[in-house]
């Protein structure tokens, strides 16, 4: 634990420092890249552009090679994989826009294609003499022993101009994710919108391959934004909700794993991800299980409360037993089943409200109104005080319970 706490503190060495806070970078701007991709229900795609690196990482390394150089060189190596992807890009739009295949039979047929020759391209690597200790097995899981400072600049940089075009084109991209007809009737590109939501995952996944590789940078572009989604309904707080989450995952995440050097560092920053998001599906004050399930019980409640007190002044005994524990609760019947004073009060007020309901129909034949009676909305919120003082006119007065 103690371990643990310095490197959260950054105090665990200069190497644990630079990939913890290189890891909270590029998992902020994976979060808020990722979410108009996950609202636009295209999580897939991003799974497809991590896999349609490989061939560029592979390509790269023997371009490099063969011109004389260094094929292990960062920059270059992110170039092929950035070629290779954007090319993967654009046949899974081609396909799903010039073709009958549906866009996840694209995204399937590119990502297996790509992944495959990939894998071949990387055999065929460890077969030259300069491959054998190219360490090129570190893009498909990543690895952050060899992370340097000029790494974490290029994660810095990237994913600023990731994170700011995301902010900057989150009007339109909003549009197009919620009602892509409707962005195209007000004048908007969809075309290159989606191409720029992918674009910039696809940036993303480049930056990332070397920390987390190309197989879990898909869950850093998906789990926050699914997480984030849970703790707000409007789409601009999502983009900060998720990168804050991706953040937080990948630098505690990397911190976990400076503190216990056995562990990988790019499953470990999944795996708090993941924690993250059962945490969201759990506790999230609105969206969440917790907070359904408490809707739920208070809405039952509200139900057996009405029901008991229409038997109650209708005169009929209360044979459920869940509404008479209820009642007695909330001090509006006895243990026996007889009520109280107040109970008798409430009663009577409830079963006015089911005949101030019933005259409201009579004068009002607007279902557009009435309709909106469920029997546990209040009359009050529905009709103003003098329509309902004409309804109890019709009515005649209250009983002497009524008026209690």
């Amino acid at each position: 634990m103690t371990a643990f706490i310095d490197a959260l503190l950054l105090q665990a060495g200069y190497n644990a420092a630079l990939v913890a806070i290189g890891a909270g970078l590029l998992g902020f701007a994976a979060g808020a890249s990722g979410t108009f991709l996950f609202l636009r229900k295209r999580a897939l795609v991003s799974d497809a552009v991590a896999h349609a690196t490989l061939p560029g990482v592979g390509l790269a390394f023997i371009v490099m090679v063969a011109l004389g150089g260094d094929g292990r060189n960062l920059a270059g190596l992110m170039l092929g994989s950035a070629v290779t992807a954007w090319i993967g890009l654009l046949i899974i739009e081609w396909m799903a826009r010039r073709t009958r295949l549906a866009e996840d039979a694209a995204i399937g047929a590119v990502l297996g294609v790509f992944f495959g020759i990939g894998i071949v391209l990387l055999t065929v690597v460890q077969t030259m003499s300069a491959g054998r200790q190219a360490g090129l097995e570190s893009f498909l899981l990543g690895s952050t022993a060899g992370m340097l400072f000029q790494d974490a600049v290029v994660i810095a940089v990237g994913g600023s101009i990731a994170v700011f075009a995301t902010w900057l084109m989150r009007r339109p991209m909003t549009l197009v994710a919620f009602n892509s007809e409707y962005a195209a009737a007000m004048g908007y590109d969809v075309r290159r919108i989606d191409l720029l939501m992918m674009g910039l995952v696809l940036a993303i996944t480049v930056i990332g391959l070397k920390l987390v590789g190309l197989i879990l940078i898909v869950a850093m572009l998906i789990i926050p934004p699914v997480a984030a989604r849970f703790w707000t309904e409007r789409a601009h707080r999502v983009i900060w909700i998720s990168g804050g989450i991706g953040g937080a995952a990948a630098y505690i995440g990397a911190a976990f794993s400076a503190s216990a050097p056995a562990l990988p560092t790019g499953p470990i920053i999944v795996l708090v991800a993941a924690a993250i998001f059962v945490a969201s599906l759990l506790f999230a004050p609105v969206r969440g299980v917790l907070a359904a399930m408490l809707r739920h019980r208070r809405f039952q409640a509200r139900v057996h409360r009405r029901q008991g007190l229409l038997s109650l002044a209708a005169g009929h005994p209360i044979r459920e037993t869940y509404t008479l524990r209820l009642l007695e609760r909330e001090g509006l019947v006895r243990p026996d089943g007889v009520p109280t004073d107040t109970g008798r009060a409430k009663a009577a007020r409830v079963a006015r409200d089911e005949r101030r309901w019933d005259v409201a129909r009579e004068i009002h034949q607007d279902t557009g109104m009435t309709g909106r009676y469920d029997g546990l909305t209040p009359i009050e919120e529905v009709f103003t005080a003098d329509e309902i003082a004409e309804f109890d006119r019709r009515l005649g007065p209250p009983t002497t319970v009524e008026g209690a």
